[in-house]
């Protein structure tokens, strides 16, 4: 029977996205020990995943990590290898020990520490901190499987480009900021039909100067004021999804995308309207996000209706923290425009901890020794 390999630190992060990365870089700034675990073979290849034309939705201004300014244009849209870059960079200039290629499998509790299971890797640790799992499982309809098996279906999160796709019309389902995105890109070469409601759009002209005071004020509405400690931001956080950045609707219409209601299931094998209509489509991209996905995790910390049991990112579990949920304390949280504030909150808690473990160690000292002597 072959034997784990076991590895002890007092805190590993889970996850070596910004995230992960940027609760690293704090937590050097207190002098603690740590590893950083991520699956994937390079840093920065869960935006190299992403489709080839993305660019990030916020400005380069709001995108840097703490310590290191994103190295591009303030106002400029930075590409997904350029985020992807930066993020190396990012590692190398802090010299966070971050190991590439490790899959956790199961993380569980063992009496006062936790233990992290990666194939025949085992990680003991004090503390454990979750910057993984929140944007994992593709979120799609559960009438997806009855689409006729000759249309292409691709997630927003496995489409790269247009070579992906079959001849005749694509439907994407979805009218956020991805979808929108999207259906531009491959309104150049198919016929583009766009399902989902209008959520509203960025009403000034990029780069202009009421778009730099206008990025600011969302912003800071995102950040200060729909938190967890408003009453606004505790009723409305959670529901609000972004407005179109880049493309409007109205240049969508005028490329030639047709713009249609909500995809309310399928008829016959094709994907049929809220207003009874039925597309005839060759393609379907769903652009409808992603679900978080902790089924790895074998602690007691889910509410009954499966949700994450946590305050500001601290679990009831002691020692065991997350970074990068969605609505984790503001709006900004699962975002790059967060600059690191949930970060800094968890890892100054894990700091605390230790200093007080410290000083428990040191008062039992003297009564140790003195023990050993009697």
């Amino acid at each position: 029977m072959r034997t784990a390999k076991t590895e002890r630190h007092e805190t590993v992060v889970i996850g070596g996205g910004q995230a992960g990365l940027t609760v690293g870089y704090y937590l050097k700034q207190h002098g603690r020990p740590f590893v950083i675990l991520d699956a994937n073979e390079r840093i920065g290849d869960a935006w190299r995943k992403r489709w080839d034309s993305l660019r990030l939705f916020t400005p380069a201004r709001y995108d840097g990590l703490p310590g290191m300014p994103f190295p591009a244009p303030a106002w400029s849209f930075p590409t997904r290898e350029e985020m992807a870059d930066y993020l190396v960079a990012y590692a190398e200039r802090f010299e966070l020990p971050v190991r590439t290629g490790v899959r956790i499998d199961r993380l569980e509790r063992e009496g006062d520490h936790f233990v992290a299971t990666a194939g025949d890797m085992r990680f003991e640790a004090e503390n454990v901190v979750v910057g993984s799992g929140a944007h994992n499982r593709p979120r799609t309809p559960s009438f997806a499987s009855a689409l006729d098996p000759r249309i292409v279906q691709l997630h927003s999160g496995e489409y790269r480009n247009p070579s992906q796709l079959s001849d005749g019309t694509v439907l994407l389902v979805g009218a956020g900021n991805s979808g929108a995105e999207i259906a531009k890109e491959v309104s150049r070469s198919h016929a583009t039909v766009l399902a989902g409601r209008d959520i509203g759009q960025v009403p000034v002209r990029h780069g202009s100067v009421p778009a730099r005071f206008f990025f600011g004020a969302i912003r800071f509405v995102g950040h200060r004021v729909l938190t967890r400690g408003t009453p606004i931001g505790r009723r409305v956080g959670p529901k609000l999804a972004p407005p179109l950045i880049r493309v409007k609707r109205k240049e969508l219409a005028a490329g030639g995308v047709e713009l249609v209601s909500k995809v309310a299931g399928v008829r016959d094998g094709l994907p049929a309207l809220e207003d009874g209509r039925v597309l005839d489509v060759a393609n379907v991209i769903w652009c409808t996000g992603f679900d978080p996905d902790f089924s790895w995790l074998d602690v007691p910390i889910f509410e009954e209706d499966g949700q994450l049991c946590h305050d500001r990112g601290v679990a009831e579990l002691p020692g065991l923290y997350f970074v990068g949920l969605r609505f984790q304390y503001s709006l900004t949280s699962d975002v790059l425009p967060n600059k690191g504030r949930d970060a800094k909150y968890v890892t100054r808690r894990i700091a605390k901890a230790a200093e007080f473990r410290a000083a428990e160690r040191r008062q039992a000292a003297p009564a140790l020794a003195e023990a050993g002597t009697g």
